[in-house]
């Protein structure tokens, strides 16, 4: 902020001088005042540009320091848990099928901070642009099918249905990675499947956009997200009720909000009643 008015008090300045030449001018004294007025505009933009870089610097050392309280909070849970599981096997205190029932849950444990790790390491790879992306014409409907089916079980294990709905004798064709994309759909999917109650539904669709685009959809009939929230949910760690699923760390929709971008697209969450639903788009093939 101090260099931003330094250089704001010198506008001010420039910008006096200038106005106090006489109202009869040479030459001379016409080109010092287009000097002294560019001066003094260019110190004000660099003033502004100045104290913009400073806000945002302030919002990313914010934004760093919440995801560091963040990911410090998803680490301590399982750490402290697997610290009394393991004190209690040292000691003497589990035996038997106590001891291994402890010994899954430590499993567990040790699987959940290792899934954590890993979309840490994946989400900041992304995000600095160090994935190589196999890029090729992806037929979405059949990508699509292969997905919901994978995840009708886990749907059906919490009584929600799962299904897709693409439109009848076209395809659905994009430019893009297919591993990576379904890697959103199974997010997506997964988060949407966790906020629908028994007997809801999560519906996939798919569908040519207007311009060069297509544009997918998960849909569901779940509570809903937060007033306010439909941009933070794709922030890692974003702990809002409809973002955060119980057995989940925050970062999937985080995941692929990274993933999207990557391919020049864009994902959006709208209300809908009931429920939420998820776009994305990509570059049609």
């Amino acid at each position: 902020m101090k260099r931003a008015l330094v250089i704001a008090v010198a506008a001010f300045l420039a910008g006096a001088a200038a106005v106090a030449v006489p109202n009869r001018m040479g030459w001379t004294q016409v080109l010092l005042v287009v000097l002294a007025a560019a001066g003094a505009a260019l110190a004000a933009a660099l003033a502004v540009r100045l104290s913009m870089e400073e806000r945002s610097r302030r919002e990313i050392e914010e934004m760093r320091r919440q995801l560091v309280a963040a990911a410090s909070h998803d680490l301590r849970t399982p750490l402290a848990s697997l610290r009394l599981l393991v004190e209690s096997i040292d000691d003497g205190v589990a035996t038997g099928e106590t001891r291994d029932r402890y010994l899954r849950e430590i499993r567990t444990h040790v699987e959940v901070l290792s899934g954590l790790v890993d979309d840490l390491f994946e989400l900041s790879r992304i995000e600095a642009g160090e994935i190589s992306w196999t890029m090729r014409q992806v037929e979405l409907g059949g990508l699509i099918d292969d997905t919901v089916a994978a995840m009708r079980a886990q749907g059906e294990a919490r009584g929600v249905a799962v299904a897709a709905d693409l439109p009848a004798g076209e395809k659905v064709v994009a430019e893009a990675d297919a591993e990576k994309v379904q890697r959103v759909l199974f997010n997506l999917i997964q988060n949407a499947i966790r906020h629908t109650p028994a007997d809801g539904t999560v519906t996939v669709r798919a569908r040519r956009a207007a311009g060069d685009d297509v544009e997918v959809e998960v849909a569901d009939d779940g509570e809903g997200v937060p007033d306010g929230a439909e941009e933070r949910v794709f922030d890692a760690f974003y702990r809002g009720d409809a973002a955060r699923g119980e057995d989940g760390a925050g970062l999937g929709l985080a995941i692929s909000r990274a993933i999207v971008e990557a391919h020049g697209g864009r994902i959006w969450l709208e209300r809908a009643s009931p429920g939420t639903r998820v776009h994305f788009t990509l570059k049609a093939a």
